[in-house]
Formats: structure tokens, sequence, C-alpha cells
């Protein structure tokens, strides 16, 4: 589904990413790992063209990179940003809304999904989404996303900051996304979850990925978690 390539690219001077290639089937779940600072984020931003990229982005055989954000979204990629972007003036129902493609069209996903995973979203549909806890505002973001109907989604450090209890309702969220034929990149801190979810799993370390494998062959890789993840 998703193919990447020599994907480079720049903040700058700074040669960020250095040659990526990464690659996710239909229904996979991916996990993007490695300590803060050597790429993960900048690849997802990359792939939603929201960084220049230089190399290939194929998605359902058609290369996308260098498109417009909204163009790669249209497309079928869904992107759940780290830092959550909510509309804190709308409601939840509101910034739900604005997730989908067109008005009053649902997807694989509709309101009576998002509140039935998420009762807290339900119970206040109608509150300002800026009133949320923060935990709430990210169950939000992902939400939202989702109500675009995505083929594939990004999701950029969802579980950062949140209470063991909504830790554990968004790998329920993940695997209820892949069990309807959605695609996941997940950049995730927790290497637990990320070994417990999911199909795949890339490590990077400066710029470019260092392993590749199974969720079994990194945990019997000692070397390369305690070069490139452990702290």
């Amino acid at each position: 589904m998703l193919e990447v390539s020599e994907l480079h690219a720049f903040y700058g001077k700074s040669h960020i990413l250095q040659g990526v290639d990464l690659k996710i089937g239909q229904g996979e779940i991916v996990s993007l790992l490695g300590r803060n600072g050597v790429g993960r984020s900048t690849t997802c931003k990359a792939i939603m063209g929201l960084v220049p990229p230089q190399g290939r982005v194929v998605f359902k055989g058609r290369n996308v990179a260098g498109q417009r954000p909204d163009q790669i979204a249209h497309a079928g990629i869904g992107y759940v940003p780290e830092d959550r972007q909510i509309f804190p003036g709308l409601t939840v129902k509101q910034n739900l809304e604005l997730g989908m493609k067109r008005a009053n069209k649902f997807g694989r996903w509709n309101f009576d999904d998002m509140f039935k995973l998420f009762p807290n979203l339900g119970e206040r549909r109608d509150n300002a989404a800026g009133v949320l806890s923060g935990g709430e505002q990210q169950m939000l973001t992902m939400c939202r996303t989702l109500m675009g109907d995505p083929d594939l989604v990004i999701i950029d450090e969802p579980t950062e900051g949140l209470a063991p209890k909504l830790v554990e309702q968004v790998a329920q969220l993940l695997d209820e996304i892949a069990k309807r034929g959605i695609a996941i990149l997940l950049v995730e801190q927790k290497l637990t979850i990320a070994l417990k979810i999911s199909t795949r799993l890339y490590v990077m370390g400066h710029g470019h990925i260092v392993f590749e494998g199974s969720p079994a062959a990194l945990a019997a890789n000692n070397a390369v978690r305690k070069e490139w993840l452990e702290v």
C-alpha cells in the first residue's frame, strides 16, 4: 500500500532523513521506533508533504512525493500529529465533522463508532474541545482523522503523556483500525506497546533505518535495542 524509498529531507542545511526505506501493507500495524531526534516525526511529515521530500513515496501505486498535504490526505492518507492541533473553540462533534471529506457522508467510521470506542468523548460531544483533558484531546485528534476514512493512517506518539487506562484504549483503537483493513504507521516511544501490537517494526537511527523485522526478532536482538533504543 505504501512504499517509501530513498527518502531524504532537510531543515535548512541540516540533512535529517538520509535515505529512509520502508513499506506498509494493507491492514498492517508498522511501528517506527528510535530515540528522540533521529527523524521519526520528520519521516511522517515528509510522507504527508509537510516537509519537502526527496525520493519516492508511492501510495497505492502512485508517487505522491511533493504533493500538497491536502492532496495526500484526499488520496487516502490520514495523519495524527503529536501536537494534536484540535480546534478548542469548537465542540467535540464539530471537530469530528471537520475530519470528514464530504459533509454528512460517512465511510468506515461514524459518530457512534467514535463515541462507542471513547465514551468520554460521547459524554462531552457538545462541550468545547478546549476544556478536554490532554488525553481526551489526543483521542479526539485520532477520531477526527478516522472520520476522513483513510486507507492508511500515520500516528505520531499517540500515548505520549497518557494515563495507563488511556494507553490501553489507544491500543484497542489501533487494533480496531487494523481489523477494518486500514494500515497504520505508528511512531511510538513505548517499546512494550509496539512489540505487543505491531505486525512489523523499523528502528531508526541518525536519519536512516537500522533494523527491520518482526516484534519477536527485535525482542531477541539485544544489540539493536541497546544501541538504538535504550536510554
